[in-house]
């Protein structure tokens, strides 16, 4: 049985044009989904002018299974994120570290054909995830990602008593507020402007300091120095010898955007001081504690993802954006 679908790529221009997806056979391993909503990322945007499918917080239905899936069924509601699949052998995937298998494939580098951004994928089952009923399938999309991308590390290395600052009230930044609060963290928000000072608080910060300006962090007042610092936004002219200034000793700083440009740590201050830069659970603890991204919907055609691409780039997005293929049909 052949599969066939619609597809959204990227292109040399950066223009989205619509494309098609052809599989002849389902592998034994894999499952058939028919798509209903992707989130959109920031990596989206550094593959915009590659000839590839974007997309990769993907949501949708299973439609077909191979004959070896015993873990899900034709009609479970499924998503998937960046990991496509990893060896299962190497030391990573035998500790339970199968996103750092050094032959993972992964989006940007493999199954170039397709993506989120379209009507069907095809996925190991290893690498897609049951929904949970609580979750709508527009605000689970960024979970897979974004809300990933927060939470396994603040697993590892935080605790319900710790006082966490986090830098930047985005897309990440504003899922990181939640989950850290649910966990029980006391939470300061870090943002350059007092423009997102009421969402930093209603999302469960408990202070909020604006930087822009402040030439000596000691001068924003903390009331109590951090033990760690989630960092949301690019390295990019970012200050961690002022951001050291608001730390404890041994403190742990989690940088989780992803960046082209090197972040310059302060060497003598960092080692000094003993902190540690580290660099799917994540569904039932959303569900359980109603986290929720805040997002913004488009239709899935080329002018609603060009759309969404253009306010993403230009940061005018609140604070996730997500496709649609519901949104699609009712503008068609």
């Amino acid at each position: 049985m052949a599969y066939e679908g619609i597809t959204f790529r990227g292109s040399r221009s950066g223009q989205i044009h619509e494309s098609r997806f052809l599989r002849q056979n389902l592998k034994p391993d894999e499952v058939a989904i028919k798509v209903t909503h992707s989130g959109i990322c920031g990596t989206d945007l550094h593959f915009m002018h590659a000839d590839m499918v974007l997309g990769h917080e993907g949501i949708g239905v299973v439609q077909e299974i191979g004959e070896n899936c015993k873990a899900l069924r034709i009609g479970d509601r499924v998503g998937w994120g960046y990991t496509y699949w990893s060896c299962g052998r190497c030391s990573a995937c035998l500790t339970g570290h199968e996103s750092y298998c050094p032959t993972a494939g992964k989006y940007g580098a493999h199954h170039l054909d397709q993506g989120s951004f379209g009507n069907l994928a095809i996925k190991s089952e290893q690498w897609v995830f049951r929904i949970p009923d609580g979750i709508e399938s527009k605000y689970a999309a960024p979970l897979l990602c974004a809300g990933a991308t927060v939470f396994s590390p603040m697993i590892e290395f935080l605790k319900p008593t710790d006082r966490v600052g986090i830098i930047g009230v985005g897309g990440l930044g504003h899922l990181a507020i939640q989950f850290a609060a649910k966990m029980g963290c006391d939470v300061i928000a870090l943002s350059s402007t007092e423009l997102k000072r009421e969402d930093a608080i209603n999302l469960g910060a408990r202070e909020f300091y604006a930087t822009d300006g402040v030439a000596d962090y000691f001068t924003l007042n903390v009331t109590k120095p951090l033990d760690s610092l989630i960092i949301t936004t690019g390295s990019e002219n970012l200050d961690l010898a002022n951001y050291y200034k608001l730390l404890k000793p041994v403190a742990t700083v989690i940088p989780l955007t992803i960046s082209f440009e090197p972040m310059l740590l302060p060497t003598i201050p960092t080692i000094a001081n003993g902190i540690k830069i580290v660099g799917i659970q994540t569904l039932e603890f959303a569900e359980r504690n109603d986290i929720r991204p805040i997002i913004q919907e488009f239709p899935m055609t080329e002018a609603g993802i060009m759309e969404a691409m253009e306010k993403l780039r230009s940061g005018e997005i609140r604070y996730r954006a997500v496709l649609s293929w519901q949104l699609a049909s009712e503008s068609a």
